[in-house]
């Protein structure tokens, strides 16, 4: 697929306002950083999306599959792209979010999902990514999906850990700067011990931008962590 653009989001599901209830206010920022990235992303005239998130294993998912919020309270289907009786209830959390950010934005560009396993090697994920782009499909834009660190005081759900800033400070620099060797380099243990749910799918992303060659430029329009996770908001270009 020729690669045109990606977009990097988070996906916590407070995102969405049904579930954050009155606290949904507190990630309007977030909301409207997230916003702006897909609308960037669709600017760059992709002739589809594909978004790749983190789950339990690496899977090829259906046009007509789709997610669920049911288990954080919210009984209500979201949707990839096509609703048929072919599809199944398959997207794992981090591709339903992705999918939920897409009709926000009121596309009907097709919808392609890939999930890689969130304990794939930096090896694995960075094949995985070039593997995307590896045929003639039409032209792509990549919607990727991860969270940086939970563990950003006392209060997060993995409590505070003294590494996790840095760690998540780093990302934030390689998001702004299109660096995927960095990306490349993050440490998949370490990762886990700060429970990241980014680190595959952003390797991922650097696999695919490496594969797809040319200059890139990047730049990151969020960087936060409220409730004590780490978020990033950013746009891949081509220079």
């Amino acid at each position: 697929m020729p690669l045109v653009a990606a977009a990097v989001c988070p996906h916590p599901p407070l995102i969405v306002p049904e579930l954050a209830g009155a606290a949904a206010p507190e990630l309007d920022d977030l909301r409207a950083a997230a916003d702006a990235a897909v609308a960037r992303l669709l600017a760059a005239g992709p002739e589809a999306v594909l978004l790749v998130g983190a789950g339990p294993e690496t899977v090829r998912f259906n046009a007509a599959d789709w997610g669920s919020l049911r288990g954080f309270g919210l009984d209500r289907p979201v949707r990839l792209w096509k609703i048929s009786c072919s599809g199944a209830e398959r997207l794992p959390l981090s591709l339903t979010v992705g999918a939920w950010l897409l009709n926000r934005s009121g596309t009907e560009l097709p919808r392609l999902a890939r999930s890689v396993a969130h304990d794939a090697t930096p090896a694995e994920c960075a094949a995985f990514g070039a593997s995307l782009i590896a045929d003639d499909d039409p032209r792509v834009a990549l919607l990727v999906l991860g969270d940086g660190s939970a563990c950003r005081g006392v209060k997060a759900p993995g409590y505070d850990d003294p590494r996790a800033e840095a760690y998540d400070e780093g990302v934030a620099v390689a998001l702004a700067g299109a660096d995927t060797a960095a990306l490349r380099d993050l440490d998949p243990v370490l990762s886990a011990q700060l429970r990241v749910a980014g680190r595959a799918p952003w390797q991922a992303l650097a696999g695919a931008v490496d594969a797809a060659g040319g200059d890139w430029r990047g730049e990151l329009g969020y960087h936060s962590a409220p409730y004590g996770v780490a978020y990033f908001v950013a746009n891949w270009e081509r220079a």
